[in-house]
């Protein structure tokens, strides 16, 4: 019997003489190899965007919760020291009448000043109204009077003290504001 061989061509693949390609198992097991190593590849990178996304989330998770969690606290400290104004207001109401016992005026004016400290350590800053141009984000105009003795819009009184917390309005000061004479 006659064995035939293959017929180079110069292509890299030998021709078999009755025209078909004569592709050895190694070859397609490579092919194969290199298939399946591609696809590895693309599954790894697949999952390692996934696993960047997903730590991506949680980080943002992350900071979204501490910056709500400090929000509460903060939330929580503003609705404290707005409940302690009334209290503030009755101390200065207290200061301003007259008093026959020198002592007993002097320790609400100490009582009053450490109040006062603390607070400010707190952050609750009074709001300085008395003299100064009526802003509506920080005073609440109760009255109005008509006078040509100061100009337009200035705070002529304060009948309720306005505080910040923190930068933050708590409340707006009660005023009385002068609106030009016609």
């Amino acid at each position: 019997m006659e064995t035939k061989e293959p017929i180079e061509t110069g292509d890299s693949a030998p021709v078999e003489p009755d025209g078909g390609s004569a592709e050895s198992p190694a070859a397609e097991q490579l092919a194969a190899v290199s298939a399946e190593r591609d696809r590895l590849i693309e599954e790894k990178n697949d999952l390692m965007d996934r696993l960047l996304r997903r730590q991506a989330e949680f980080d943002n998770f992350r900071r979204r919760a501490e910056r709500e969690k400090a929000d509460v606290l903060e939330y929580a400290n503003t609705e404290s020291a707005r409940a302690i104004l009334p209290i503030v207001d009755d101390f200065e109401r207290a200061l301003k009448m007259e008093s026959s016992d020198k002592e007993y005026a002097r320790g609400m004016e100490l009582i009053y000043q450490r109040l006062s400290e603390a607070l400010k350590k707190l952050g609750v800053e009074p709001i300085a109204s008395k003299g100064k141009k009526f802003d509506p984000n920080l005073h609440h105009a109760v009255e109005m009077v008509e006078t040509a003795d100061v100009e337009d819009h200035t705070i002529l009184d304060e009948y309720q003290r306005g505080y910040n917390f923190r930068g933050r309005l708590l409340r707006p000061a009660m005023v009385k504001v002068a609106v030009e004479k016609k």
